[in-house]
């Protein structure tokens, strides 16, 4: 039968097809059998090859020009994308900062999980009311399928997970994960990472606003002198970090869009960590807190606004029960606290706190209205006198009268929030 080169030579496609059939068998077997420079240049073929029909044809229904295509958020947040790929994808950014549409900024809340979400509850009251100025990322151990109702705001929010190890790259490798998924939503202005224990000490109104309205991304980087500080740097960090630079802080971050994308797009600092920040050196207590400190320092609050409690001593903060949870035990987060928020003084300082078993929340609990009079209270008491902040509250407060008066406390699961009056759905 000859090849495709021997039929090219004698005609078999300049001058010897001599119906559309034979070209078409021709070029599928040029397709098939790849024909040298030196023939196509010598023979022609580029004349017949530009008479084909294209094979790929336009989508239908597909409006590669319209903007919506560019800023609507995955329909699905299960995907096949690579890590790098996944990074690569997330690290994109519009250099003019105008966006030219409504652009309603959200919360990203990610929960960094084994499994379950055992406060799902909770959680599920403290969004009601507040879509689309929230969206959920679980990443959880691999082997987990998430069954949440499609009800719930859990529902299909689990993202593609791998395994993670505390103290060790892979759980930042989760973290960089959260938020690359997150940063695929364009609407994600801000970035919180919770953790299934923890719970939120106030409503979904106020912390929106308390974050929103900050000028700083809340994440400890301090300079520890001692021995779990500066005591883990390796001079093999150099040239990238010198020891001057090295921060530690809580795993348990708050950041905004433009750090988010500091972290994903790194590929300075990430080498260095992984290899030379290994136990003893924590490397989720000392990456971001080190890496953003040398690329945004000046944005840094340098503290969190998740509470934990490390009184008892030992690696890991304390975990509460259903007995832990008293009058004298709810005061810890409101009385006595003073922190700086936009160069003032305030009173607020945590609008997150972990960890508590998942049994600590049930209902029945007796301090459950004290809970609610302290919030109210530690709200109506704060010295930061930002309007939204404290029209917020006071909204809270009046919500907390009407539960307390309609006798519905028993139908809150927890007291430290409450639901604003113009809550719906």
């Amino acid at each position: 039968m000859g090849s495709v080169e021997e039929k090219l030579k004698t005609g078999g496609l300049v001058g010897g097809a001599h119906n559309l059939f034979e070209e078409m068998k021709l070029l599928k077997e040029m397709q098939d059998h790849p024909v040298s420079i030196y023939t196509i240049k010598h023979f022609g073929v580029q004349s017949v090859v530009t008479t084909a029909r294209p094979t790929l044809q336009p989508c239908i229904g597909e409006a590669p020009n319209n903007l919506d295509r560019w800023i609507r958020p995955p329909a699905h947040l299960m995907h096949s994308m690579s890590e790098e790929e996944l990074l690569w994808r997330a690290s994109f950014a519009p250099r003019v900062k105008k966006y030219p549409f409504k652009r309603v900024p959200k919360i990203a809340f990610m929960f960094l999980t084994k499994g379950p979400l055992p406060l799902a509850p909770l959680w599920e009251r403290f969004f009601k009311g507040h879509k689309g100025l929230y969206s959920i990322y679980i990443h959880s151990l691999p082997s987990f399928q998430a069954d949440f109702p499609s009800s719930s705001v859990f529902y299909k929010r689990q993202i593609p997970s791998q395994v993670s190890e505390w103290g060790k790259m892979n759980m930042c490798d989760a973290e960089r994960r959260l938020l690359s998924n997150a940063l695929l939503d364009i609407y994600n202005e801000w970035f919180v990472l919770l953790s299934e224990s923890c719970i939120p000490l106030f409503n979904f109104t106020t912390i929106y606003n308390h974050i929103s309205q900050s000028k700083y991304s809340f994440i400890g980087a301090f300079d520890d002198p001692g021995p779990y500080g500066r005591g883990r740097y390796s001079d093999k960090m150099l040239p990238e970090v010198n020891i001057t630079q090295w921060r530690k802080g809580s795993q348990w971050f708050e950041i905004n869009r433009k750090l988010a994308l500091y972290i994903v797009e790194d590929a300075k600092f990430y080498p260095k960590f992984a290899e030379f920040c290994k136990p003893a050196c924590y490397v989720d207590e000392h990456y971001f807190p080190t890496l953003l400190t040398i690329r945004a320092g000046n944005i840094l609050a340098n503290r969190s606004i998740t509470w934990a409690d490390w009184s008892r001593g030992g690696a890991h903060p304390a975990t509460f029960g259903r007995s832990d949870i008293t009058e004298e035990f709810m005061k810890r987060f409101f009385d006595g606290q003073s922190c700086v928020y936009n160069d003032k003084s305030s009173s607020i300082c945590y609008l997150f706190a972990r960890k508590f078993a998942p049994g600590a929340l049930e209902r029945g609990n007796d301090s459950v209205i004290v809970a609610m009079k302290l919030g109210a209270n530690a709200a109506a008491d704060n010295d930061d006198k930002d309007t939204a902040i404290m029209e917020a509250m006071e909204e809270g407060a009046a919500r907390l009268r009407l539960l307390l008066l309609e006798e519905e406390v028993e139908d809150v699961r927890l007291g430290f929030f409450w639901e604003p009056l113009s809550s719906t759905g």
